[in-house]
């Protein structure tokens, strides 16, 4: 190396992983802990800890290296690309292996120390998935008077799979989030059966209002294998998701019961199995699945909160998740009881339709204009823009893991300070309406109170100039005192005509559904899911650094958590699709850092 390039961002991150690759084939730990700075992060999804964790500091690092090292046998540190930056901080892609897998991440160095570093398991080397080169023939050549047809045997598997042959996952739940995880389960040759209430995969959005659509762009929003066509709509609306989740299931040859409910479930502690019980078109069956996935979004059941003499009302109550459009309110008095994503979409459908609309709005909301978070906010990485940089969806994905939630808030407020300045005068007009605003308890914008609490904002797509201009009323810093026969009397007094009362009220935590199906013990054994331990505004401490329960092992063996928006459900369903087949295969799969349980709900 000549002296002219021995600084170079790519000559110092070589350089840097080279002695890590030294270090750790060798297992010298002190050697190791020396290329990292005195504030590090190192953040694994399963490549050293088959779990999902950040270690934050060399104390912690240290730990977990002692714990995991000379079983993983860490290897071939490699550079992919060019390193960005300068010789003072600088960032870059790489590749490793371990005993067992292959591995990618990122790193980035300040003052040639490490800073962050991402290692994530890809692919495990005995069982790669059957792509590209390694793509199945579909047709068999030559003369077979024992042929079965490709419809044939997918007709056979399907009425063998939950009968005679038990799945090795069950996944509760055929929304995005059980069809995206199905798909890889699939590609990777995991025993799956998919289970969902509805009767089609897509009903989900199909039976919401109307007015629904997805919030984030579609850069952010593919799902694995198949991405959404490049003339798919920026926005897409609820129906055509529902018809591209149907299709998708379909086309991707994944197990999907529709019509089935999961009545109950317990753990057979000596066969080391989940007993299912289900109602599949009034037929009620048994499985048992080694593994329970509870993929049913990110929230738990819907909370419905109930107020005094609410039994008398003569009008209409529903919670959001029940209200399917504004079609039969014209003319009628609505109160709408909340302020987040679902009220502001329904509130904006009911004004469309000639509804009276009033919603109550309990307590302060991040809004964020949908065009600003494009631009400021999600366009540096899912984006036209960012697509024609070389960022696809993948690379986009992991950069955002590559970011410690430690970090994530610093990371988070320059583009929502720009934000909260770029549209003040938005901002001012919602305000002097009487909107209760804020921009988390920190000021880190959206995906911060998204990830630490899952609400609390609302991606303006129209509703707020309604309520900036008084088309939609706003009763603000107020709740319900009691539900009379036809009206709400508030906790200020005062009394509001209505005709149906929405709860916009959010959802519990999901381990919910486990008190529901399996029982409060187990729900309280893995305890709260969502959520990193802030110390936030409905994020209690301590902090955890990384989600409560999801997509990683949990306190009740085989039972596991998945979720999240669109992004987090293609991302994350990867990793946990690989600790579904390493565990079907047998292979070793010791869990380092298991999350305690502080939190019941």
């Amino acid at each position: 190396m000549t002296r002219e390039n021995a600084t170079t961002p790519t000559a110092i991150v070589e350089h840097w992983l080279k002695q890590l690759d030294t270090a750790l084939q060798a297992q010298d730990i002190p050697a190791a802990l020396a290329l990292f700075g005195e504030e590090c992060y190192w953040r694994d999804f399963l490549a050293f800890t088959w779990n999902l964790k950040t270690c934050e500091g060399k104390s912690e690092i240290e730990a977990m290296l002692a714990a995991t090292l000379a079983r993983t046998q860490p290897a071939r540190w490699r550079i992919e690309g060019e390193a960005n930056g300068d010789a003072d901080s600088c960032e870059a892609w790489f590749t490793f292996a371990t005993n067992i897998a292959s591995g990618k991440g990122y790193l980035r160095l300040k003052q040639g120390k490490c800073w962050t570093l991402l290692t994530t398991m890809q692919e495990l080397d005995a069982f790669p998935e059957p792509s590209n080169g390694l793509r199945p023939r579909g047709a068999e050549h030559g003369a077979n008077k024992a042929r079965e047809t490709w419809l044939e045997a997918r007709e056979r598997e399907a009425a063998e799979l939950g009968y005679s042959r038990q799945p090795y996952c069950l996944v509760v739940g055929g929304g995005q989030g059980g069809i995206g995880l199905g798909a890889r389960l699939k590609q990777m040759g995991v025993s799956t059966l998919i289970i969902d209430r509805h009767a089609r995969p897509g009903d989900a959005w199909r039976k919401r209002y109307k007015s629904l659509c997805l919030h984030d762009p579609v850069w952010y929003d593919h799902l694995p294998y198949i991405p959404f066509p490049d003339n798919w709509p920026v926005f897409a609306p609820k129906d055509k998701v529902g018809d591209w989740l149907e299709m998708y299931t379909r086309v991707m040859e994944l197990d999907y019961w529709g019509s089935t409910e999961c009545r109950s479930a317990r753990f057979d502690e000596q066969a080391k199995e989940w007993v299912v019980e289900v109602m599949r078109d009034g037929e009620a069956l048994t499985l048992r699945p080694k593994q329970l996935i509870m993929a049913t979004g990110m929230s738990g059941i819907p909370n419905v909160p109930h107020f005094p003499g609410a039994e008398r009302f003569e009008g209409e109550q529903q919670h959001s998740s029940q209200h399917s459009g504004p079609d039969a309110y014209a003319g009628k008095k609505c109160v709408i009881v909340g302020s987040n994503n679902s009220a502001h979409d329904i509130a904006a459908a009911l004004w469309e339709h000639d509804a009276d609309v009033t919603m109550l709005q309990r307590s302060s909301t991040h809004i964020v204009k949908s065009d600003s978070l494009m631009q400021e906010a999600l366009g540096p990485l899912y984006s036209e823009e960012a697509v024609a940089k070389g960022i696809t969806h993948d690379k986009a994905d992991l950069l955002f893991a590559s970011i410690p939630y430690r970090l994530l808030p610093d990371f988070q407020r320059p583009a929502f300070d720009t934000i909260r300045k770029r549209d003040a005068a938005f901002y001012r007009k919602l305000e002097a309406a009487g909107f209760l605003l804020d921009f988390g308890d920190d000021d880190s914008g959206l995906f911060l109170k998204y990830l630490r609490r899952g609400s609390g904002y609302y991606i303006d797509v129209g509703a707020c100039e309604l309520i900036a201009n008084g088309d939609i009323k706003l009763r603000s810093n107020v709740g319900i005192e009691c539900i009379n026969a036809r009206s709400v009397t508030l906790t200020d007094g005062t009394e509001l005509p209505a005709d149906l009362i929405v709860y916009a009220t959010g959802y519990g935590s999901m381990n919910g559904w486990a008190a529901q199906l399996i029982s409060q013990e187990v729900a309280d054994k893995v305890g709260k899911c969502w959520g990193m331990g802030s110390n936030t505004t409905k994020d209690p401490g301590p902090w955890e650094g990384e989600l409560r329960n999801m997509w990683k092992p949990t306190q009740q063996e085989g039972l596991w958590f998945h979720g999240g928006n669109l992004h987090q459900s293609r991302h994350y369903s990867h990793y946990l699709a690989l600790q579904m087949k390493a565990r079907m295969e047998g292979i070793d799969t010791p869990v380092y850092g298991l999350q305690k349980v502080h939190h019941l709900a």
